[in-house]
């Protein structure tokens, strides 16, 4: 049986089988490396899909306050409902990061339903 390759592994990084960047196996990681993309690209960046991504690095230099809180959440929520029908977030909270008071941290747990599969994981990001 050949190998099935799904997508582009992130983070980036070299291919061990002569691919330009490693490439993902397993459904689990595809999902999570397709969260991943969706959220760090920013919207218009993406070529012939100009509303593809979300608006997060605009909340770099907002007030790291609950209302930049709640923007952040709904930003999230409402691309990955567009892009990823398929993910539901089960949890997402938002924090400030204790060291350095500017950085907000994402925490999103998230529900992958494929069929009558369904797999539970989570990912976090600092903004």
């Amino acid at each position: 049986m050949a190998n099935r390759f799904i997508n582009i592994q992130f983070p980036f990084k070299d291919s061990e089988s002569g691919f330009l960047v490693a490439l993902t196996k397993e459904d689990n990681a595809a999902v999570k490396s397709d969260l991943m993309h969706l959220l760090l690209t920013r919207r218009g960046e993406r070529l012939y899909m100009p509303k593809f991504g979300t608006n997060l690095l605009k909340f770099i230099f907002e007030p790291n306050d609950g209302i930049t809180h709640s923007e952040i959440e709904t930003e999230i929520k409402d691309t990955v409902k567009l892009y990823i029908p398929n993910l539901t977030i089960t949890s997402l909270t938002i924090e400030n990061d204790p060291d350095k008071n500017w950085v907000a941290i994402v925490n999103i747990e998230f529900t992958l339903t494929d069929g009558v599969f369904i797999s539970k994981d989570f990912i976090t990001i600092q903004i």
